[in-house]
């Protein structure tokens, strides 16, 4: 059916029915309203997700379970064509035009332009119904969907993704060092990390901050700075860089001394180990996990993988341990650039199904949903927070008490045109390093930077204005 999987009533009863008695168990759903809702009409929603097996397990064996009169087809979005130089902004607009799905399933600029457009249902009546908790949402979630639709809200997200700095407090005792707090700027962090001893080699000694794969070298550490700053590389329209200006020369600075401290673990990204290994040493191989690493920041994961260590490792692995927020803006200390949503879900505004669409949204988005899912994370946290929590008590909140804020740097990303900020990527990796040598100040790297980027946008734009139309442009410029 090219790219539409449809929900066949008597296959899947093998598998609804007895997933549906477990969440009943779970969540004390009621079935004698699932009951009352058979005798409703029938209807058929069109729903748009990656694809039919992985959206009934995430949200469709449930809704299914206590909403039997709405037939779920998913519009499989595998089926839009990723091919070299396509345009695929364009190709998933095609696909949408083409599918008619009720449920679209957006990206935040996806959804930005829709709402602009006037292509999708407005949902602030919906929300403000007593029906649907507002108070239970994680902090912001509304607005920054507000935000992002020109003030009126469009779509909802179920799940976020969010990271917290994890911290190992026996090292701390050991050393002396004042324990981390919510809400710290960058500068606390580094202050903190610098505290712990630097002597040793690599594999003997501790460090006090673990950058990962996400920092692993000075424009990395820099941007991600600059991400908590609210900082542009290009203005709005994407008409100039911005890279020489005395905020980032500042950020450059503080991620250039951080650097220089000998505090920070960093990985290799194209280090690979050395054949199989025992899953102890998988585990040991992170130095958090192993004790050998004061903080560190990453998703929930690590608290499953912290806890299978403590099982296969004990006597190996980090024991006492909390968390806190990631660093934030002194500014703006309320609100974080590390958390995110991957999925944005929207009513279409020419959906015939709007009401059973909306059932659906909030089912999704609602208490009992939240409650039977919150056990089963992937990384991903139920946007209701207040099954959020462990056993063992730690500051789970550190997840999820800073706002999201959308990023001054991705805003214009759409206007940039073509390869740009892969080139710019390239070049600014290159500039920074001779900072990080000592060969230049951060000043010259970034007014260097600065030059080089500002041709390399010249040229990109000179190249999208005769690229054919649904082709992208791309760039080759010198780094």
């Amino acid at each position: 059916m090219g790219g539409v999987g449809k929900l066949n009533r008597y296959r899947w009863t093998r598998y609804v029915f007895p997933f549906a008695l477990t969440a009943s168990l779970l969540a004390g759903c009621s079935f004698g309203d699932a009951g009352a809702e058979k005798r409703a009409e029938p209807v058929t929603l069109k729903v748009m997700y990656y694809d039919e097996r992985s959206f009934f397990d995430q949200y469709g064996m449930l809704f299914s379970a206590l909403h039997p009169e709405v037939e779920i087809e998913v519009v499989n979005t595998q089926s839009i064509k990723h091919e070299p130089g396509k345009d695929m902004e364009a190709e998933t607009r095609k696909f949408i035009e083409e599918q008619k799905p009720d449920i679209v399933m957006l990206s935040a600029d996806q959804y930005t332009k829709m709402a602009n457009e006037g292509k999708l249902l407005e949902l602030e009546t919906q929300v403000q119904e007593k029906s649907f908790d507002q108070a239970g949402l994680m902090p912001g979630m509304l607005d920054y969907l507000k935000e992002l639709s020109g003030g009126k809200l469009y779509g909802l997200v179920p799940n976020f993704y969010s990271q917290a700095i994890f911290y190992n407090k026996d090292m701390f005792q050991k050393y002396g060092v004042e324990l981390p707090k919510d809400q710290m700027s960058w500068d606390d962090l580094f202050r903190l990390a610098a505290m712990f001893p630097t002597t040793g080699s690599k594999d003997d000694r501790v460090y006090g901050l673990k950058m990962g794969y996400s920092a692993t070298d000075l424009y990395q550490l820099g941007n991600m700075i600059g991400l908590t700053k609210n900082l542009n590389i290009v203005d709005a329209g994407a008409k100039n860089v911005t890279v020489n200006t005395d905020a980032w020369k500042k950020t450059y600075e503080t991620a250039l001394n951080a650097w220089k401290s000998g505090a920070l673990y960093t990985e290799d990204p194209n280090q690979m180990s050395d054949g199989p290994m025992q899953y102890e040493d998988y585990l040991l191989r992170d130095p958090f996990i192993g004790g050998k690493v004061a903080m560190t920041f990453e998703g929930t994961y690590l608290m499953d993988q912290i806890k299978q260590a403590q099982n296969v490792v004990k006597d190996k692995a980090v024991k006492n341990w909390d968390i806190v927020t990631m660093p934030v803006d002194p500014g703006n200390p309320e609100y974080s650039p590390y958390v995110s949503f991957n999925n944005i879900f929207a009513i279409s505004a020419k959906s015939a199904q709007s009401k059973a669409a909306w059932t659906f949204l909030q089912y999704i988005h609602g208490d009992e949903f939240a409650r039977v899912t919150s056990k089963r994370q992937m990384g991903n946290m139920p946007v209701r927070t207040q099954y959020l929590s462990d056993k063992e008590g730690h500051h789970f909140e550190a997840f999820y008490k800073l706002k999201p804020i959308q990023p001054a740097m991705y805003k214009n990303y759409e206007a940039v045109p073509g390869d740009f900020m892969n080139n710019f990527q390239g070049m600014a990796q290159q500039e920074l390093s001779a900072a990080a040598d000592g060969k230049v100040s951060v000043s010259e790297a970034l007014d260097s930077l600065q030059t080089k980027a500002e041709e390399a946008l010249l040229l990109a734009k000179q190249q999208k204005d005769t690229a054919k139309p649904g082709e992208t442009a791309t760039t080759e410029s010198g780094g």
